[in-house]
């Protein structure tokens, strides 16, 4: 799952954690994702990939209040819930309750 724009020291921490979550015993498609996600949040946190927003909408058995705005969004579009970019969490909740 290393990508492309990947330098070659995020790729060799990208294999470092893969590995090591194997044999902790953790299953292989886990292990890379774990891998990825640890080598993309530093990435993010270092500048040198845009932040993007969720494309989520959040763990569906989660309370909407403890699911990000942005999941709440999302939740809101595909549900065709009208001006939820200009509401607030609060007003997201009561909307997809209603």
């Amino acid at each position: 799952m290393p990508q492309r724009k990947w330098s070659d020291k995020d790729e060799r921490k990208y294999e470092h954690i893969k590995d090591s979550q194997k044999e902790s015993g953790v299953n292989e498609n886990r292990a890379e994702e774990i891998a990825a996600r640890t080598v993309s949040k530093q990435r993010r946190e270092e500048g040198r990939t845009p932040n993007v927003r969720t494309q989520g909408t959040g763990n569906p058995t989660t309370s909407y209040e403890v699911r990000t705005k942005d999941e709440l969004e999302n939740l809101a579009s595909e549900k065709g819930i009208k001006n939820y970019s200009e509401m607030t969490k609060e007003e997201l909740i009561e909307a997809l309750r209603r």
